[in-house]
């Protein structure tokens, strides 16, 4: 058949080729019905479509594409749940039946598996070279593309063997349920093992690519495990498995940063847990230090300097409780001027690595969660309370405190102060009753545990401004507290932003107001440090006060969340 004539350099594509069949092909086609046939044939709508679409999709393999997204599917039913309160719109009513039809849903679930390129190709087949006498060893064929996997080896102390130490649970080697913890490896891709180290096989792994050939003796095998129940947690501290020293393998460690939510998939090994992120549509795990060996590694010694610095800031604390307040008019909110004294037992706080946490949404009608502000005097906490107050006093309000000293003649009992005797107040300090409280001018002075209870018995969300060491106080089912932390800005925004401001000092009689000094605002910046540092754990909700109105809308949209969405909270709270 004579070539194709095509310009110089140029490659002709299928879809050209194709076209120009027929006229080259008709000089050697001698019955008419035989040309008409190739001209209808080649001719054919339907074929030249798929023709285009081969040639597009050649393309596309060419530039070798990178999805956008490896978890459509898990997207459309987010989208799905959140829009499900919002039928009556009508756009939205259409968006959610279109995602609730099985084809769309197939279409996505497909997308994702290619994009996962968790398919599996076909294996190749089995060498012809088997030892007929060995019928007691294995030999598996896996094929792995980019992804790890999934398996940990180690040396049996006392045989010496290469063993199967742990499986990945949605790894490569647990999709194919060839491969067991317990199992001999004897061969990997026809290299022997026995002489080598655990670190060398991990490397001729790590570098083969497509099929690999495993010769293994399958360890003794152990009844599966009985299903277990999802256990979600919430980590309280960073995590990089690549600064690890301890992991058994860095490249099936699983980072996560404070605050993450990870699924447990498995706490089979008392040291390593594997885990994946919350919604994760990639089924593989990874590893993570477990709770126990986490807390050891944090109750180690630490250096002497950093104990010294604790205990001083820790001091400084828990001292006389500056009321570091911006000028305002109105000055009798300004009460919080006595020594923060706290209960021992609630002051040590457990060692943070992670918490079990579920699912949370407030029931219409039900209690709202208490709202914990926290953040070193002079950040503006009753400038925040305040503008809540004056933007909803229907839905907002705060606690009134109690004293014991004497009612004077402008005030009223329970408007300013609860009013209690000096005994009394002892013995609700000895019932634990108050969530802090201190003494001046010889008066105890306190926020008790039931005026928080009046706020939300009025189904009104309590706004209550707090040293952080009481949050482990408060951390009950019954009041589910939101905490919010106000931090500072940078010292050279901080000096630019609170220039013209004043500060409420404590230090004298007459509480007058005086300008920030540069020791206020080190000190402020160096609390609010300290504060993070220990207490950031429990923190849900972080808001820099550099520009106090968007502060307040920032903190109004969070609170607003918090009632209308779903929140990860402690297990506890969601079983009372």
């Amino acid at each position: 058949m004579p070539a194709l004539a095509t310009g110089a350099g140029h490659e002709p594509g299928l879809y050209e080729l194709l076209a120009a069949l027929p006229s080259q092909l008709q000089p050697h086609v001698s019955r008419p019905e035989d040309n008409t046939f190739l001209q209808d044939m080649f001719g054919e709508r339907g074929l030249q479509s798929l023709v285009k679409i081969h040639e597009w999709l050649q393309k596309y393999e060419d530039r070798k594409p990178v999805p956008v997204l490896e978890g459509a599917a898990a997207l459309a039913h987010n989208v799905s749940a959140e829009l499900e309160g919002n039928t009556a719109n009508e756009d939205i009513k259409e968006l959610l039946q279109i995602l609730a039809k099985p084809h769309v849903k197939s279409l996505l679930s497909v997308h994702d598996t290619v994009a996962q390129k968790s398919y599996d190709p076909e294996l190749p087949p089995l060498p012809e070279d088997l030892d007929d006498d060995e019928d007691s060893v294995k030999i598996i064929r896996l094929v792995k593309n980019k992804e790890p996997l999934g398996a940990t080896i180690r040396r049996d102390e006392i045989t010496g063997a290469i063993l199967v130490a742990r499986i990945m649970r949605g790894g490569a080697a647990d999709r194919s349920g060839l491969i067991h913890v317990g199992d001999e490896l004897k061969e990997v891709n026809g290299i022997p093992v026995e002489d080598k180290k655990p670190e060398e096989i991990i490397r001729i792994l790590a570098q083969s690519q497509g099929a690999i050939t495993f010769k293994v003796i399958p360890g003794v095998k152990e009844e599966g495990p009985a299903k277990e129940p999802k256990v979600f947690v919430r980590a309280l501290f960073d995590y990089n498995p690549k600064e690890d020293k301890a992991i058994p393998c860095k490249e099936a460690g699983l980072g996560f940063k404070k605050g993450s939510i990870l699924q447990i998939m498995s706490q089979d090994d008392a040291t390593w847990w594997q885990a994946k992120h919350e919604g994760d549509t990639n089924p593989r795990a990874g590893l993570i230090p477990s709770k126990q060996f986490q807390e050891r590694r944090f109750a180690l010694p630490r250096p002497v300097a950093t104990l010294q610095s604790q205990r001083l800031s820790s001091r400084r604390s828990s001292g006389f409780r500056r009321s570091f307040r911006l000028s305002r008019r109105d000055k009798k909110t300004n009460k919080s001027m006595y020594e923060c004294k706290k209960s021992e037992m609630y002051d040590m706080a457990d060692v943070p690595t992670y918490e079990e946490v579920a699912p949370y949404r407030r029931l219409s009608g039900a209690r709202h969660r208490l709202v914990v502000l926290v953040g070193p005097a002079g950040i503006g906490l009753n400038e925040l309370k305040r503008k809540l107050l004056i933007s909803d006093p229907q839905h907002f309000s705060v606690t009134i405190p109690h004293t014991s000293r004497a009612k004077r003649n402008q005030e009223s009992d329970g408007v300013e102060y609860h009013f209690i005797s000096k005994h009394l107040f002892d013995t609700d300090i000895h019932n634990n009753k108050f969530i802090e409280y201190g003494e001046y001018k010889g008066n105890y002075y306190g926020t008790s545990l039931d005026s928080v209870r009046s706020v939300l018995f009025k189904n009104k969300v309590c706004l209550l401004d707090a040293q952080p060491h009481t949050i482990k106080h408060l951390r009950t089912p019954e009041f589910k507290p939101f905490v919010v932390f106000v931090k500072p800005p940078a010292l050279e925004r901080l000096r630019e932003t609170r220039q013209n401001a004043k500060v409420i000092s404590s230090k004298d009689d007459k509480g007058t107001a005086k300008p920030f000094t540069e020791e206020d605002f080190e000190e402020m910046v160096k609390t609010a440090q300290t504060m993070e540092s220990q207490y950031g754990h429990l923190f849900e909700k972080v808001i820099v006060n550099d520009d106090l109105t968007a502060a307040f809308g920032e903190l109004r949209l969070a609170l607003k969340k918090v009632e209308m969405e779903t929140h990860w909270v402690p297990v506890s709270w969601t079983h009372s």
